[in-house]
């Protein structure tokens, strides 16, 4: 499926929740891992501001791409920011939603 990039130059962003593994599943903590690079996915809520719009993303980055120093409210800059629409069928129910991926988040404007 496509994605598309999200053109945060304009938005003021902050960690809202801590850098957490992203999990593969719950029941066995697998961790997802990145195809491309091998790297750790983790999972960070971003709070983005824009135009007098505020929303609560969770985004997937490399944990290459990923501070050690981001901690709820740590105003950050998001590099590579895309969005992808997925769906799947799991036990017979259709579920569909956006996916936000980014290459690295970094503390600071």
């Amino acid at each position: 499926m496509p994605s598309f990039k999200i053109d945060t130059s304009t938005a003021v962003v902050f960690v809202a929740t801590a850098p957490t593994p992203k999990l593969v599943s719950k029941q066995t903590g697998e961790v997802a891992i990145d195809r491309e690079t091998g790297a750790q996915l983790m999972t960070v809520g971003l709070l983005i501001s824009d135009e007098g719009e505020g929303n609560l993303y969770q985004v997937t980055v490399p944990s290459t791409g990923v501070e050690a120093t981001l901690t709820p409210g740590t105003a950050v800059s998001v590099i590579g920011l895309k969005a992808r629409d997925w769906e799947n069928t799991f036990n017979g129910q259709t579920r569909h939603g956006i996916s936000f991926r980014a290459v690295a988040i970094t503390a600071g404007v």
